[in-house]
């Protein structure tokens, strides 16, 4: 019979053990550039993109964790670089919608001079005064109120002397008009001031070829000759009645019925004899030299000189005019 029992004779170890104790798993170390291109996802795209491309490969030879951490890097940095780009878009298209567009506009419409600069004026170009180049015998001497050797036409005798430059057509030399014209034609009728006018042509070009500029300046200049004392009232129905940028303008009849006056200007303005004239005197405005004063030439309309000096005021306040007048009198 076989013996079941132990036997008390061997020894305790050399029963085997019940069972046996197995080692526990280590877990992969996790891949220390897949935890950077998440943290960096938060901060520089970029720089998560590349490292958890990185990462990736890394983990993909090395059997390493943090795929998922890698992933959301690469994820999130993808976002962050398409947001940016998004952004560069669209600052370019708000920064081509301001300034390209306007110009083109501008330049389809007869150029970008006719558009106001930073000074809030019309700017004129040198190179292109007028449509034509002036043709004839220029008018001399001293006519009325007209003086055309010097290239103006003046009001008042004062010691003050008050040299305003501007172009019929322009909508900032109407404003500069409508805030001072009264002031300063009051100022030439007590003999305080001796205002000089500077009728300009370079608007020519945004008259539709009517060359109004030259022809509303020709008007001006004949009412100087025949109606002297009505130059101003002329000027400021010139200005009231002043047609808008890329138009016709006022024909010629329109031009010479501006106001009541002793002598009709119609024959005169037809003659066309002062476009030429006026349109030298742009030419001269325009490229200088401007005597007596504290620029060489005229960069824009309307510009207002007292005693040589400057006006930079705004165009809407005639008590600013009135004190830099004061302030840059002379004796």
């Amino acid at each position: 019979m076989t013996n079941t029992e132990n036997d008390p004779m061997r020894a305790p170890d050399e029963f085997p053990p019940a069972y046996a104790q197995q080692p526990s798993p280590v877990a992969p170390r996790t891949n220390t550039l897949a935890i950077i291109s998440l943290v960096s996802a938060f901060f520089v795209s970029l720089a998560a993109v590349i490292t958890g491309h990185i990462a990736l490969g890394q983990i993909r030879r090395t059997g390493e964790s943090g795929r998922g951490l890698a992933i959301s890097g690469l994820v999130l940095g993808y976002v962050g670089i398409g947001a940016q780009v998004l952004v560069v878009v669209i600052a370019i298209v708000f920064v081509f919608a301001a300034t390209v567009i306007p110009f083109i506009i501008a330049v389809a419409n007869g150029g970008a001079a006719g558009m106001p600069p930073i000074s809030s004026t019309s700017e004129p170009r040198a190179d292109n005064p007028g449509t034509d180049e002036p043709t004839g015998t220029l008018a001399t001497g001293t006519v009325g109120a007209a003086h055309f050797d010097d290239g103006y036409l003046s009001v008042g005798t004062g010691v003050q002397v008050v040299d305003v430059y501007f172009d019929p057509m322009c909508p900032f030399c109407r404003q500069f008009e409508e805030t001072n014209g009264s002031q300063l034609a009051a100022l030439a009728a007590d003999g305080s001031i001796t205002l000089r006018l500077h009728s300009l042509t370079f608007l020519d070009r945004v008259s539709q070829g009517t060359e109004y500029s030259s022809r509303a300046s020709a008007a001006l200049t004949c009412q100087a000759t025949l109606n002297p004392d009505n130059l101003l009232a002329f000027q400021a129905a010139l200005f009231a009645n002043q047609p808008a940028e890329n138009t016709e303008g006022l024909s010629d009849s329109e031009l010479a019925g501006l106001v009541d006056s002793p002598v009709d200007i119609s024959d005169c303005l037809a003659s066309g004899h002062y476009q030429a004239w006026s349109q030298v005197n742009t030419e001269q405005a325009l490229n200088g030299p401007i005597a007596d004063a504290e620029i060489s030439r005229i960069q824009g309309t309307p510009t207002a000189l007292v005693n040589g000096s400057v006006y930079s005021g705004g165009l809407t306040d005639p008590a600013e005019f009135l004190a830099f007048l004061t302030a840059s009198s002379i004796g």
